[in-house]
């Protein structure tokens, strides 16, 4: 959620910060603003509400701005309703906080996070005489900054530090104090940041596609630490003051994968990437024909002291661990939990000193899944993280990192990662039931010739996405949608169903198929689409007569079947077909149909594809 920027080198910083942040947009925001320098002159505050061009516009695309050093926000409401006063950057002085012009304040600063104790804080500050222009815990958080600058004789590195010591909660701070020209403060704790270098200039943003264009040479700054930024220089501190090393890292994505490449929405390019980040993950552990997760940190002997697998996750993730429950059950004979991450932590877990804690998140940065994983590492469990990010919190704190590689993915709702994800975890459940001795050599063998055939597969679909794209045309007027499903399927229906309410706004919900009874049912009324998923075979002809039942309660019936189950279309008004695959893995191909299926409607329906109303890319807020 939110986005920060920042710049300080030898060109004009605020068309560079507008760049930076029109990349971020995916995060989700409802404001925007800049704050530049231009020599030893105070910084000049702009902001806007809504969309960022309108920040564009006001500043002239940023040639109104002159400053060669500076820092940019676009805003999520956590604190105060979106509006040009809560609008970030804020500063430290008794002004308006309107967002226009320059302003004589000592610090001015930008925030992504929650800080938890701001009521505290901004008492604390009222009686030394602060006043206040916004709602936001963000000014709370520039002005304490301030309050121990002055107290502290004037040093940066000391007053943040200390601000860090008292704040509770979450943050990634950027700061410009006015006695410092060309120089950037950050600070962090849980929300991420990263910082580039290249050519004498120095970059920061919350995301690697706001700096991707520019630098692939980041820093990675670790939690409670800040960092002084000076063109073409970064210097890390840690709580004490003290200054650290930190190695940098290097990017290997290009800068045309976080563009849209011709594709009229990311949603569509990344949807058709998916082959490509599929491939790749599955790669990544293959050799020789064989599945090896040593460089993970799981050998064999590892994998056989495994007692139990819990999975924890957040929304798309989650959804993951729903199929890969079923998937690792079966082939291991290990028992598997999934959880979802916002309500693990809280609900005092059983766990067990010789079960294996499988996190997974997109960004890495998830803030309900790492907190998750460090209750799991407090009580010495061992933990893995499934992640697309090198270098990200979870990756850097979980005791094994199984990347995902499918690149960098924009659009707020997710499909190559989910993609990416699952095959992920494929690779885990056959690995570890070859280890386990619960699958004999033929049957290895022939799970992974499975696996290799899914790249193809989904190419397959994809060639005959014109079909879905009708279907789509002719309902994109409906209010009411369910997916039903059994086994596999109903995890496959989960993700379908969000995908179609997070981005066409239609309400959707995802049923066990035999649940339907129990209440359900008295839902369905005349024309209400219900979609069957229908890839498992020991469970077709159940969910078959499942969809017959709403049938005969007026609904219109959309199937989703494996080639050569043509029979269905005897039931069902609509059907599209998926290449056969063995069961286990049947998730990977089902789910493309339903995710062309939510992105034709929410085009159909005229809607922001990528950027959907109050939803961001990563919630790094609990």
């Amino acid at each position: 959620m939110c986005g920060i920027v920042g710049f300080t080198g030898k060109r004009q910083a605020a068309p560079i910060l507008l760049d930076g942040l029109s990349k971020l947009e995916y995060r989700g925001y409802d404001s925007a603003g800049l704050a530049v320098r231009d020599g030893e002159r105070p910084a000049e505050v702009v902001k806007a509400v809504g969309r960022l061009k309108n920040l564009a516009e006001k500043t002239d695309d940023g040639r109104a701005l002159p400053g060669t050093c500076g820092i940019g926000h676009t805003r999520w409401a956590t604190h105060g309703e979106p509006s040009q006063t809560n609008a970030h950057p804020h500063v430290s002085g008794n002004c308006t906080g309107s967002g226009s012009g320059k302003v004589e304040s000592e610090v001015v600063g930008v925030h992504n996070g929650i800080i938890e104790n701001y009521k505290e804080l901004k008492e604390k500050l009222l009686r030394h005489d602060y006043r206040f222009y916004s709602d936001t815990d963000t000014e709370v958080a520039v002005k304490l900054v301030d309050y121990y600058y002055k107290k502290y004789l004037h040093t940066p590195v000391d007053a943040i530090m200390k601000t860090m010591v008292r704040v509770r909660g979450s943050y990634a701070l950027e700061l410009m104090f006015n006695d410092h020209p060309g120089e950037i403060w950050v600070a962090r704790k849980d929300s991420p940041m990263i910082i580039g270098i290249a050519d004498g200039e120095t970059y920061v943003a919350s995301d690697v596609p706001a700096i991707l264009k520019y630098t692939r040479t980041v820093y990675y700054i670790g939690n409670l630490q800040c960092a002084r930024i000076t063109p073409g220089e970064v210097h890390f501190y840690d709580l004490n003051g003290d200054e650290i090393e930190i190695q940098p890292v290097e990017i290997k994505w290009d800068a045309e994968a976080a563009e849209k490449g011709g594709y009229e929405h990311f949603m569509i390019k990344e949807i058709h990437e998916q082959p490509k980040a599929v491939g790749d993950t599955l790669n990544s552990v293959l050799k020789d024909d064989r599945i090896d997760l040593t460089e993970i940190g799981l050998d064999d002997e590892t994998i056989r002291d495994i007692t139990s697998v819990t999975i924890v996750a957040c929304g798309s993730a989650w959804h993951v661990g729903m199929a890969l429950q079923y998937v690792i059950e079966d082939l291991t004979r290990l028992p598997v939990r999934v959880e979802l991450a916002s309500e693990f932590r809280y609900r005092n877990p059983i766990l067990d000193p010789k079960q294996l804690v499988v996190v997974i998140s997109q960004s890495g940065e998830t803030a309900d899944t790492l907190e998750a994983l460090r209750l799991a590492k407090k009580h010495g469990i061992r933990t893995l993280a499934i992640v697309n990010v090198v270098g990200s919190s979870i990756a850097r704190e979980a005791d094994n990192v199984f990347y995902t590689l499918a690149g960098p993915e924009i659009a707020v709702a997710t499909t190559k990662a989910y993609s990416a994800q699952l095959m992920a975890g494929y690779t885990l459940a056959v690995r570890f039931a070859a280890a386990r001795g619960t699958i004999t050599a033929g049957e290895y063998a022939e799970y992974i010739a499975q696996l290799q055939t899914i790249p193809a597969k989904i190419a397959k679909i994809l060639e005959d996405k014109e079909r879905i794209q009708w279907f789509a045309s002719k309902f994109a007027h409906i209010r009411d949608a369910f997916f039903i499903g059994r086994g596999i399927d109903y995890a496959v229906c989960l993700e379908g169903s969000l995908k179609m309410k997070e981005i066409s706004y239609i309400h959707s919900e995802a049923y066990a198929a035999g649940e339907l009874k129990h209440g359900t049912i008295s839902l369905i009324e005349d024309n209400t689409l219900v979609i069957g998923v229908l890839t498992q075979n020991e469970l077709y002809e159940k969910t078959v007569s499942n969809m017959v039942e709403c049938k005969a309660r007026g609904a219109y019936l959309m199937g989703l079947a494996s080639y050569g189950k043509y029979e269905v279309e005897d039931q069902c008004n609509f059907v599209t077909y998926v290449p056969t695959i063995d069961p286990h893995f049947a998730a990977s191909l089902a789910v493309i149909p339903l995710q062309l299926l939510g992105y034709y409607i929410s085009v159909a329906r005229g809607l922001d594809v990528d950027k959907p109303r109050n939803l961001a890319k990563s919630v790094t807020v609990e």
